[in-house]
């Protein structure tokens, strides 16, 4: 164990320490921030007026040809909306200082372009499996972005990257985090409850595409409004608190150790790496992962599911992962040494007492397990672009083992293993988007002017 911590160490000291990910990430959101003419400000009226003109909780049922545009946003919002909003934030504070957050809008707004490219160009380019199911992704769309064996080799790279970072890595951590949080809030075995979630998902994971929609479209909902409401209480409880650590936020951005009572040793590149880092494990921009989703919506036009993609960064992002450190910050709990899951049960708990963990064990039944079925998905539209369907149903039951294993594991190597398979499948994916940025151009232009300002029907 201590020889693989010491490998993935060495490879995230090179993706991330070296920020390489970092320059590659927010190059690629300012790029399309300015070739797209800020899409992600003068489109983002349209993005939301197009999610709430289907917003349903029994929308029309997904079938082989695809799922409405709010399903395919719900599943996106499912596996963005994770652990990386509740541990993750509070992770990335306790890491990086409360100026983490900051670069975690940054990355966001930049990574709004980012995902609306990433949704146009999987549209472009979406194909049917070998049952006529509907399917898309990064896989295919680099395939597109180079021919031949390059083509095939920087696909293949991000496919088997895909299924190891979510769909098995990703999910233990996904059970980890529940696993911890039920024990601390109701002392229950994190395998027990690895081996519950496990089963509840294979349930969902055998009946296809059309279970995964009707599954997300509602309990994303759901989920999402009763996190804001809880942090919305705490923080009204906390309300005296609430500008200055807007303060905290702001100024260890770019000078940590001023604040009082600072973290010693952050720095502003520690704060940038961490922020930046959780950002993506969060909203998952540039990843490569949500593309799956958006590619399988049916809409008219591929820039209509691009504008709606970008409702899934700002939701996860600017509302949901701020709302938790406003509420992490203004506790004072941040600067106590703890870290994860147990700074965020602390920081509830310092408002609502022992309903705390409560709160925070329950939210994040919802949030992980729903990024448990999105990520699953990803993953098996990954198998079938490696493979075909003929291991759907392996893969399928290999994920669910790798749900109780990861229950079970020790944090700081989950949450480090997900950090390098993120960081490794990024790299493909950026590549193809950079050289596809014509079509997404195109895409941008044809619907821009007149035809934007009309509202979805």
């Amino acid at each position: 164990m201590d020889t693989i911590s010491a490998v993935v160490a060495a490879v995230n000291g090179v993706l991330w320490d070296k920020n390489i990910l970092l320059f590659a990430l927010c190059g690629t959101g300012i790029f399309f921030t300015f070739r797209l003419k800020f899409v992600q400000v003068t489109h983002f009226g349209e993005g939301f007026r197009r999610m709430f003109a289907e917003l349903s909780l029994h929308g029309e049922k997904a079938d082989s040809s695809g799922m409405s545009s709010f399903q395919a946003l719900a599943t996106a919002i499912a596996a963005q909306v994770g652990t990386g909003n509740i541990a993750g934030a509070a992770a990335a504070i306790a890491s990086g200082g409360p100026g983490a957050i900051f670069w975690m809008w940054v990355s966001a707004f930049f990574g709004m372009a980012t995902i609306y490219a990433e949704a146009t160009v999987a549209q472009k380019y979406k194909t049917r499996d070998e049952r006529g199911v509907t399917v898309g992704g990064p896989a295919f769309y680099i395939r597109e972005a180079f021919k031949g064996k390059f083509g095939a080799f920087l696909s293949g790279f991000f496919s088997v990257a895909i299924i190891l970072a979510l769909g098995l890595m990703g999910n233990m951590v996904q059970s980890n985090s529940i696993g911890s949080a039920f024990k601390t809030a109701f002392g229950a075995s994190p395998v027990v409850v690895g081996v519950v979630i496990a089963a509840v998902a294979f349930f969902i994971f055998v009946g296809g595409i059309s279970r995964i929609a009707s599954v997300t479209e509602k309990i994303v909902p759901i989920m999402a409004c009763l996190y804001i409401i809880g942090c919305v209480v705490v923080l009204a409880i906390n309300h005296s608190a609430i500008l200055e650590a807007f303060r905290l936020i702001f100024v260890s951005a770019f000078a940590p150790q001023s604040v009082a009572g600072g973290i010693a040793g952050v720095t502003v590149q520690k704060a940038m790496r961490f922020g930046v880092a959780r950002g993506l494990f969060s909203n998952e921009a540039g990843m490569g992962s949500t593309p799956h989703a958006h590619a399988v919506a049916k809409v008219n036009h591929p820039h209509e599911q691009g504008v709606v993609a970008m409702v899934g960064v700002f939701i996860d992002t600017f509302i949901i992962l701020t709302l938790t450190a406003l509420v992490v910050i203004s506790s004072g709990q941040w600067n106590s040494g703890l870290t994860s899951i147990d700074l965020a049960q602390s920081a509830f708990n310092a408002a609502l007492g022992s309903f705390g963990n409560i709160f925070v064990a329950v939210c994040l039944l919802f949030f992980a397990f729903s990024t448990i079925v999105g990520w699953y998905y990803f993953g098996e539209t990954n198998v079938k672009a490696l493979f075909g369907t003929k291991l759907v149903k392996p893969y399928a039951c290999l994920a669910v083992v790798f749900i109780v294993i990861g229950s079970a594991l020790k944090v700081d190597l989950v949450w480090n293993l997900s950090d390098m398979f993120n960081g490794l499948m990024v790299l493909p994916n950026l590549i193809a988007l950079l050289a596809l940025s014509g079509i997404v151009a195109k895409s941008y232009q044809e619907r821009s002017g007149s035809a934007r300002l009309k509202d979805p029907k």
